[in-house]
């Protein structure tokens, strides 16, 4: 009889190899920084940019939270739970990824002013935290959709799968708009599936608890 894999050792392995394909995306940035490049063709740059605005944080936040309240509403507790979890999640993830990118510091791809490289939080005498032109690595955008499509597949399967489409759609206009490099997004992508595992445990079961009450103390004023 075949001994069943470790869920968490699963989840090491998974996070290790997640790391060595960032360290292994370095050398693959500049190449596919520039392939990816649509600043100069200027219908697929409205697009991206169309893209990355859907890919705000406040996005899945607000759309999140009416779903969660309209099925609230609606008697369907349980599913309200699961709506409000993945866009809780996916704001988790994209702080996360902002914290990280103030203290690395490291250059995006369309600053010519310095340099490409990591500069930390201080730089020529000067701190550099939350300015823009150190603020690429890992990606928030990334991050937070990264976060909405890892936390709706732990979930469900085809909403994952769509979630990822959308994902993949913003990662993309990241980069094309040389807002990003490769292994920024890829970075932010491990984060958020990593952080959206562990918070499925810690943050799911608060979840449902909390809008089971909410919805008992609903339909009880209700009638």
């Amino acid at each position: 009889m075949t001994k069943p894999v470790n869920p968490q050792r699963k989840y090491i392995f998974w996070l290790i190899a997640g790391i060595l394909a960032v360290a292994a995306a370095f050398a693959l940035d500049n190449a596919v920084d520039g392939a990816l490049d649509v600043t100069k063709a200027a219908a697929l740059k409205s697009f991206a940019d169309w893209c990355s605005k859907l890919g705000e944080g406040w996005v899945p936040a607000v759309v999140g939270v009416l779903f969660a309240l309209a099925y609230l509403v609606g008697n369907h507790p349980k599913t309200a739970a699961r709506i409000f979890f993945v866009a809780l999640t996916c704001e988790f993830t994209g702080l996360a990824a902002t914290i990280l990118r103030v203290l690395f510091g490291r250059t995006r791809p369309n600053n010519l002013e310095f340099p490409q490289g990591f500069y930390g939080v201080w730089h020529d005498g000067h701190w550099i935290i939350g300015q823009y032109k150190f603020s690429s690595f890992p990606s928030g955008h990334a991050a937070t959709v990264a976060g909405v499509a890892a936390a709706a597949w732990l979930l469900h399967r085809g909403w994952g799968a769509v979630f990822a489409v959308y994902a993949l759609a913003v990662i993309w206009s990241r980069v094309a708009l040389q807002c990003h490099h490769l292994s920024d997004v890829l970075a932010s992508t491990v984060l958020s599936i990593a952080m959206a595992i562990w918070l499925k445990r810690i943050l799911l079961p608060f979840t449902e608890t909390q809008f089971s009450r909410l919805n008992r103390k609903l339909w009880k004023n209700r009638f």
